[in-house]
This record gives structure tokens, sequence and C-alpha cells, in this order.
């Protein structure tokens, strides 16, 4: 766990706004979010709304970085994605897009697809049985 300190979370070498940091963060799992606050604490309602819409899909087993504990990796993350705004989801080291774009992958059932390429079922696909059973 992360202590609440001033800057804490910065890993040495090239610093943590650095592209190539970034590109380490994005790429040490399938599914990674930038985000504020933290999956159990998020500190904005887009923030929120990807952790709810990662839940819905039974999507427990992802890297989150608060940028909020690191304004160099807030701006490192924005500067890579060429996106200007937090949250951020990347799947397989690719950027998805924001809260906007991955509530409409969601609406859309493209998330599931793209659930499926990294081997990860989504819980709604259960949850659609469970309904036809009925």
């Amino acid at each position: 766990s992360q202590a609440a300190g001033e800057g804490g979370g910065a890993e040495g070498g090239g610093g943590s706004g650095s592209r190539e940091a970034v590109e380490r963060l994005v790429r040490e799992h399938p599914v990674v979010v930038f985000m504020k606050g933290s999956p159990a604490q998020p500190l904005c309602g887009f923030s929120n709304a990807v952790v709810q819409i990662l839940r819905l899909h039974g999507v427990e087993d992802y890297r989150a970085h608060d940028v909020l504990q690191d304004p160099d990796l807030r701006q490192g993350i924005k500067n890579y994605s060429n996106w200007p705004t937090i949250p951020q989801v990347y799947l397989n080291g690719e950027f998805v897009g924001g809260c906007d774009i991955l509530l409409q992958m969601h609406q859309n059932g493209d998330l599931v697809e793209e659930l499926k390429k990294l081997g990860i079922r989504s819980a709604l696909l259960d949850a659609e049985k469970d309904q036809e059973k009925k």
C-alpha cells in the first residue's frame, strides 16, 4: 500500500512521467487504468464509472495507478496517449479511451469482445445465461 505522503509512488529512472516509464506501466498488465484515487476509493465520478464498468464485467485483476499521487505521471500519461483527461484505460498496452469510450464499449458489447481477446471472460456473459434460463 502506498503512503499518503507527498510524491509517493515514483520509481527511479527516467522519472515517473517519462515516456519509457509510462510505456512500462501500460504494458505491465493486460488491463491498466490510470485514475484519480484507487479502485477501492475513486476520487472522481469518471474514475468511479470506469471501476464500476470493470466490476460489472467481473474484471478484478487489473493495475490501477492513482495520478493524484504523482503529478509527473498525471502529465506523462496525457502526453503518452495524447488524450487530455483522466481516467485512461489500456488493454494489452493499447490505449482504449476514457470513461465515455469505455461506457460506449460496454453498452454496444465491444468491451466483452476486447476482454475475450485478453483471455478474460466477461461476467455479463454468465449473467445473460442466467437470464435465459429463467
